[in-house]
């Protein structure tokens, strides 16, 4: 698992770095998604996920869900289109799991996506996701995690 200044970025998802998300394909036509290590240490311990309701259509780009923390509110930005078929129940009723376990317990919702073909191909495999993120790291000014 490749491991960016001590923030854990598994190697079996697919990564938008510039919005610090991951995906996993789930292999029935849904990918389940989730914010990265680097999202939870940079945004500290969340107290809010408000997540785009089941059944809503969300745009390539656009949120998903949005995130709270004591120092930072922002959305959840999804590269993939589509419905939101599933949200996680567990991390609206408590936030932090996502700091503590941001590619399992803490994911953050499911997507029927649109393109996935092409919205995948776009996407940093984890082996190829260290460079990208040090770069990322270094452009906002972050040391890593803890």
């Amino acid at each position: 698992m490749p491991t960016v200044r001590g923030c854990n970025l598994p190697d079996d998802l697919l990564y938008d770095v510039d919005n610090h998300i991951w995906f996993k394909d789930q292999g029935d036509g849904t990918v389940k998604l989730g914010m990265t290590a680097v999202a939870t240490a940079m945004a500290g311990k969340l107290v809010a996920f408000t997540p785009k309701r089941v059944g809503k259509s969300i745009a390539a780009g656009k949120s998903c869900a949005t995130l709270e923390s004591g120092k930072w509110v922002g959305p959840a930005k999804s590269a993939a289109g589509g419905e939101v078929v599933a949200i996680n129940e567990d991390l609206a009723r408590n936030p932090s799991i996502a700091n503590d376990d941001p590619y399992d317990a803490g994911w953050l919702i499911v997507l029927k996506p649109e393109d996935w073909a092409s919205v995948s191909g776009s996407l940093l495999r984890g082996s190829d996701v260290t460079s990208a993120y040090e770069a990322k790291m270094d452009s906002e000014g972050f040391a890593g995690c803890a």
